[in-house]
Order: structure tokens, then C-alpha cells, then sequence
């Protein structure tokens, strides 16, 4: 068994346990002596079980703060008691049933009652050892098959997160993902007092492409467009394809004179150098462009700074194409 398991408690309950785990598991085994040392271990290590005495101080308050944190809550809580002596049957049963219940309700994921010795004080025989071993063993395996069935969720939930945020075509972001990403920029930058811009981009004359070579030269052609695009970006911006032919990039930390420099940069570079489609077609592309800048009258989704830069995007087609219309364009004629 591949697990790591976190032991936490007093110095008699450590030694006990270490001896029978590994006797009884292949696993990695750290320790920690109080449920306040074990805090830094568990969020730096993230172990799949951690192993807790019962009954030492904070225990229940150590599971209960785990499984209140989301990126914890799957480690798997077994609070174990190993009593110096068994206690008579009637008091055994009342006693595990209310401690049992008291771990569960207080965030555990299981409870084991082991004592070491039997009611009259003798050395519990080898048979019961080895039953108590089994409980032990079987319960620890529980915890490694949910908490490997949950780390297996997650590695499928993130795949097809990062397939429901791609564009299939061009390997870029998508506008869903702009839906979920420039919310969070804004809210950064005004959190920081920094800029914020967008440069939203479209692709001239793109119909005509599809309609002159079919549609999958047209294909092939936003693929290279969008790789050009995406390897003359700062490490700081962020590329997304909006839809069909557009693009946005997301600028952070960046005023409207520099998303103007950046965008007048990214149409220079599209256009003055031809793309090879294949051996026999070279195809020279343009694009448009229009920027906006983030103002403080901006909603925190991003809608009026996408409805600026679209239609400044607009303005540059309308004019020519193969230029930028940028903000502080607009801002000085509108003055």
C-alpha cells in the first residue's frame, strides 16, 4: 500500500502505534506530539490519513478544522484509543458507543477502541492481537481507498475543467474561461490600485479565406495566427479566443498608452510577415484592433470594458482595417 499516514499524539500512544504499523503496512509514517504541531505538517504535506489519539486535548478540534477547509477536508480522520486495560462488557459498550459518536459528530472519519489488556488485567492473547491488528489494518485501508477515489475525482474534475476552459482548435483559452478570469483580474487591480486593459483583436477579411481555400485553410490559419499571438506575449498577459475570428488578451497591470504600444506591436507582427500553410500557400493576414481600459465606473464582470474594446475594435474596421483604435484615441477626440 502507497499511503502516508500522520500519527499525532502523546509519546506512549507514537511508540505503541509505530511498532504495530509497520508490522502491519507499507506506508510513510510521520509524528507529531500535539494536535497544534500537527497543523503545519498537514497543510505543507497534505498526508491521506492522519492517526489521532482520542483522547489527548484538541484532538476533536484538530478534525473538526481539517474538514472545515476545502483543500483538507479529503484527508481521512481515524481518532484511535488504546486504553490500558479493557473494561467490563456492559461499560465497554456504552463507553465506545458514546466516544465513537462523539468522534464522528466532532469530524472524524472513524473511531477504533484497542485496549492493552483485558478486563482483569491480563496480557491479551495472541488471537485477540491479532484481531485487533486486522480492525486496524482494515480500517486504515478504508481511509486510502476513499481518499483514492477522491484524489482520482479531483485529477477528473481538473481535466475536464481544463477541457470546458480550452478552445479545442487553437489550444488557447476560451471565452468561457475570459468569463471566469477577467472578474478576478478586475477585482485584483482594484484591490492593488493597478491598470487594467484589453486588446480585443479580430482576424481581416477571415471569411474570405474560408470561402476562397475552404474551411480547413481557414482552420490552420487561425491556429498559426494564434500561435504567433500567443509567443510574442508578456508572461503577464493572458490570450483567449472570444470567438470564430476574435481574440481578447487581458493585460494586467498596463495603462492605456502601453495596451496601445502592445497592440500596434501584435498587428505589426501578424502582418508584416507571411504564414505558411503548407508547402504550396503562403497566406499574408492582418488584424484589427481595439483597447479599453479599465475606469473605475467598470462593473466587476468585465461587461463595459469588453463593450469598449469591442467597439473600438469596431471603429478600426470600419476605418481601414489593419490598425488599432485604442482608448486613448478615443479619449482625445471625444475631448
Amino acid at each position: 500500500m502507497d499511503a502516508s499516514i500522520l500519527l499525532v499524539g502523546g509519546d506512549g500512544f507514537l511508540a505503541t502505534l509505530l511498532d504495530r504499523l509497520h508490522n502491519l503496512l507499507n506506508c510513510t509514517v510521520e509524528v507529531a506530539s500535539r494536535p497544534s504541531e500537527a497543523v503545519p505538517l498537514i497543510q505543507a504535506q497534505q498526508p491521506d490519513l492522519i492517526i489521532v489519539q482520542a483522547n489527548q486535548p484538541g484532538s476533536l478540534e484538530l478534525c473538526y478544522e481539517i474538514k472545515g477547509q476545502a483543500k483538507l477536508a479529503w484527508i481521512y480522520c481515524l481518532l484511535l484509543e488504546i486504553p490500558s486495560q479493557m473494561l467490563e462488557p456492559d461499560l465497554r459498550r456504552t463507553w465506545e458507543m458514546e466516544a465513537r459518536t462523539e468522534a464522528l459528530e466532532g469530524g472524524g472519519d472513524g473511531y477504533l477502541w484497542l485496549p492493552q489488556k483485558d478486563a482483569q488485567g491480563e496480557e491479551l492473547k495472541p488471537d485477540e492481537i491479532a484481531k485487533q491488528d486486522r480492525l486496524l489494518r482494515s480500517q486504515i485501508l478504508a481511509g486510502v481507498r476513499a481518499v483514492k477515489t477522491h484524489r482520482e475525482l479531483m485529477r477528473t474534475n481538473d481535466i475536464l475543467s481544463a477541457i470546458a476552459l480550452s478552445d479545442p482548435l487553437t489550444e488557447l483559452n476560451n471565452r468561457r474561461a475570459l468569463d471566469w478570469e477577467l472578474p478576478r483580474q478586475i477585482q485584483n487591480a482594484q484591490t492593488r490600485s493597478e491598470s487594467l486593459s484589453l486588446v480585443m483583436l479580430d482576424i481581416d477579411y477571415f471569411k474570405r479565406i474560408n470561402d476562397t481555400y475552404g474551411h480547413p485553410i481557414g482552420d490552420r490559419a487561425l491556429q498559426l495566427v494564434s500561435s504567433r499571438l500567443r509567443h510574442n506575449l508578456r508572461f503577464r498577459d493572458t490570450l483567449f479566443r472570444y470567438g470564430g475570428e476574435e481574440f481578447v488578451i487581458i493585460l494586467s497591470n498596463t495603462d492605456e498608452s502601453e495596451a496601445d504600444l502592445v497592440a500596434r506591436r501584435l498587428c505589426r507582427l501578424i502582418g508584416e510577415q507571411p504564414f505558411m500553410i503548407d508547402e504550396g500557400l503562403d497566406l499574408t493576414i492582418t488584424i484589427s484592433a481595439g483597447t479599453a481600459t479599465l475606469r473605475s465606473t467598470d462593473d466587476g464582470r468585465g461587461g463595459s470594458l469588453l463593450k469598449r474594446a469591442d467597439q473600438n475594435l469596431l471603429k478600426a474596421k470600419s476605418t481601414g482595417r489593419n490598425r488599432v483604435v485604442s482608448s486613448v484615441e478615443v479619449t482625445t477626440e471625444e475631448s
